[in-house]
């Protein structure tokens, strides 16, 4: 099935601002709750909501083979396991109906008033319940970098690290859509030159600029997934910011990993947008060598030209972009991610959840987080009202964006804004 819905030169008749992330190229799929305070399944053209469940109730996807109730549930869990056929017809149909020369919804104004809501009518929610999470490790430059800080600079890289995608398993309860306010972490540190650790608030928040991709049902238990077909698993990618407290990590981190100091908060931009609206965008990925294993060996472009920027507001503050990074230069692939996640016979569901890892390129100002930013501390980062940061202070605003763009069109996520709060107080005793 083509996908129709690329076509650079397709218009709509909503309005739409020339550099607007959701053309009606983009098609992108999420869950609001409308003005009725009903919680829908929608996507979304300009600063257009467009509620699917009303659209399918009024017979706009006559043809589909769509269960009745396929767009009136409060996560995109049963649609993305209808698959990628089922996909690519609707965002196909989606794009037909608000074609700029198709009458049928243009026409009707009782329908129109039915199906469309303004952004500010709607507030967006988690568009998946996401089962289980997994963080992947794959910047070649992030993992040089923290390997040179910490380790000898000769022997950044793990030996492991260009063999294989290093990942973990991570927290799915604390993923949290973008405008949710994340609290300060608590947990044990060692200061410098003590050999007690003490507990207390974490003072080396940071933000870690990823993407993060969403799965369908993929295998069954035991089954490993083809890296020549994992991409048929994904039905698209979200922004990610993984929230990270180093001075836990650093403690806590030896011999199992990441613990604390990463299951605290991670938030995400709450539109996925879809792998087949990123076909136009697709590039070569970094070169790799050694050459992977065979399971792990991929040909052609695999990769996708995704620029990415994050901002840093203190309160009352206009904010500062703090770096400027691309989903092209990750040196694993989400295929290869998902492939090796699978090749022990991991089973992998609708919802699932796999991140990128910190997003770095090649020089500092494209780095992906305020370690590597602030070196470990020793460059602080300027901000435009004149303050500094090594780390996020209390009322910190971060907001990841993330958009592509050829000479026809442009189309993005939206972003993902998340202010960090001081240390939660309850509000009652126990």
């Amino acid at each position: 099935m083509p996908i129709k819905t690329n076509d650079p030169a397709r218009k709509t008749w909503l309005d739409v601002a020339p550099n607007s992330d959701f053309p009606i190229q983009n098609i992108p799929f999420g869950v609001f709750l409308t003005r009725d305070d009903i919680v829908t399944i929608g996507t979304r053209i300009g600063d257009y909501a467009i509620d699917l469940g009303a659209l399918h109730q009024l017979g706009y996807f006559e043809g589909i083979p769509l269960t009745d109730d396929i767009f009136l549930q409060d996560t995109l869990n049963d649609f993305i396991s209808d698959g990628k056929k089922t996909w690519r017809a609707v965002r196909n149909r989606i794009s037909e109906i608000f074609k700029k020369d198709n009458p049928a919804l243009q026409d009707n104004e009782e329908h129109k008033k039915i199906v469309l809501f303004t952004m500010d009518e709607i507030e967006m929610q988690l568009p998946v319940h996401i089962g289980d999470y997994t963080d992947f490790y794959s910047s070649k430059e992030h993992a040089t970098n923290i390997g040179t800080m910490f380790r000898d600079p000769k022997n950044a890289l793990m030996p492991n690290w260009l063999h294989i995608p290093v990942g973990y398993h991570g927290r799915s309860s604390t993923i949290v859509p973008s405008g949710t306010p994340v609290y300060r972490p608590m947990g044990q540190t060692l200061p410098a030159n003590e050999k007690k650790p003490i507990f207390g608030p974490s003072k080396l928040v940071d933000f870690e600029l990823e993407t993060a991709f969403i799965t369908t049902d993929a295998n069954v238990l035991g089954e490993p997934i083809a890296v020549s077909e994992a991409e048929d698993y994904i039905f698209g990618m979200v922004l990610f910011n993984d929230w990270s407290a180093r001075d836990i990590q650093k403690w806590e981190y030896v011999p199992l990993g990441p613990f604390l100091a990463k299951n605290f908060a991670s938030s995400i931009s709450p539109w996925i947008v879809t792998l087949d609206a990123l076909e136009p965008f697709r590039v070569p990925s970094p070169a790799q060598d050694p050459q992977p294993l065979p399971y792990l060996l991929q040909n052609g472009d695999h990769s996708f030209d995704i620029h990415l920027e994050v901002d840093l507001a203190p309160e009352g503050e206009a904010p500062t972009t703090v770096t400027r990074s691309n989903f092209k230069y990750m040196y694993w692939t989400m295929a290869q991610q998902l492939s090796h996640h699978t090749v022990n016979g991991c089973k992998v569901n609708s919802g699932d959840m796999m991140g990128s890892g910190t997003i770095s390129g090649p020089t500092p100002d494209s780095y992906g987080s305020m370690l590597e930013l602030a070196w470990q501390g020793t460059k602080p980062v300027p901000l435009n009202n004149g303050e500094t940061r090594t780390s996020i202070q209390d009322n910190d605003t971060v907001t990841i964006r993330g958009y592509c763009k050829n000479d026809q069109i442009r189309l993005g996520f939206g972003d993902v804004t998340s202010k960090l709060l001081p240390v939660y107080k309850s509000k009652t005793k126990r």
